[in-house]
C-alpha cells in the first residue's frame, strides 16, 4: 500500500497503476523527504514528477508544503490514478494545483514554459540512458537557478549524464536495488 507519509494529508492511501509502474517505497519516500526538509527545498516550489506513475512523490511535495506540482505521465491508467489521488489530497485539505499532463516527458518538456525548483524524475527501470539524458537536456531550460533535480533508478544503472544537459551531480544514495541521483545547474561565474 502506497500512502502520504506526512503534511496536511498525511496517512492518505494512494492508488497505484496495476502494472508498468514501480513505486517509490516509503522507506525510500521518508529518507528522501527528511533530506528534503531538513535542506528546506519544499516549502513553497513548484514541484515537476516526470514519468510520475501514482504521482506520490510529487503528491507527497505538496502535503508537506509546496505551491505546485505538475505531473507527467504517458499511460492513460496511470493518468487517471494520479487525478483520483490528487482528488484525495484537495478532500484532505491540501489546495495547492496538481496537474496531471498525460504526455511523453521529453517533447512535453520541450513544449513547457513553466520553471520547476524541485523535479524528480522516476523512469521506469527500462528506459535506456539517452532517454533519461534527453529528457535532462529538454528539462535544464525550464530549471530555476537553485532548482534540485532527482533521478531515481537501479542501483546497476550509471549515473545520470548530468554534464550534457548543463547540470552538476550533488550526491546521490543507493537505497536497496534503488539510488537517488541529486543534480543542480551550473551556476555561471560571475
Amino acid at each position: 500500500m502506497t500512502r502520504i507519509i506526512s503534511g496536511r494529508a498525511g496517512g492518505t492511501v494512494l492508488d497505484v497503476p496495476p502494472k508498468g509502474t514501480r513505486p517509490t517505497s516509503d522507506r525510500v519516500r521518508e529518507s528522501l523527504f527528511g533530506a528534503l526538509e531538513a535542506a528546506g527545498l519544499i516549502d513553497d516550489a513548484r514541484v515537476a514528477d516526470l514519468y510520475a506513475g501514482s504521482g506520490a512523490l510529487a503528491l507527497e511535495s505538496l502535503s508537506r508544503g509546496a505551491a505546485s506540482a505538475d505531473l507527467v505521465e504517458l499511460s492513460p491508467t496511470a493518468a487517471t490514478l494520479i487525478k483520483k489521488n490528487a482528488d484525495r489530497l484537495r478532500a484532505a485539505g491540501v489546495r495547492a494545483p496538481a496537474r496531471v499532463h498525460r504526455a511523453h516527458v521529453t517533447p512535453y518538456l520541450m513544449a513547457s514554459t513553466q520553471v520547476w525548483d524541485l523535479v524528480f524524475l522516476d523512469p521506469p527501470y527500462d528506459i535506456s540512458d539517452d532517454d533519461l539524458t534527453k529528457a535532462l537536456v529538454a528539462l535544464a531550460p525550464r530549471l530555476s537557478p537553485d532548482a534540485v533535480v532527482i533521478v531515481e533508478r537501479a542501483k546497476r544503472s550509471p549515473a545520470p549524464a548530468w554534464a550534457a544537459a548543463g547540470l552538476e551531480p550533488e550526491r546521490d544514495r543507493a537505497y536497496g536495488d534503488t539510488t537517488l541521483w541529486w543534480g543542480r545547474p551550473i551556476l555561471a561565474a560571475d
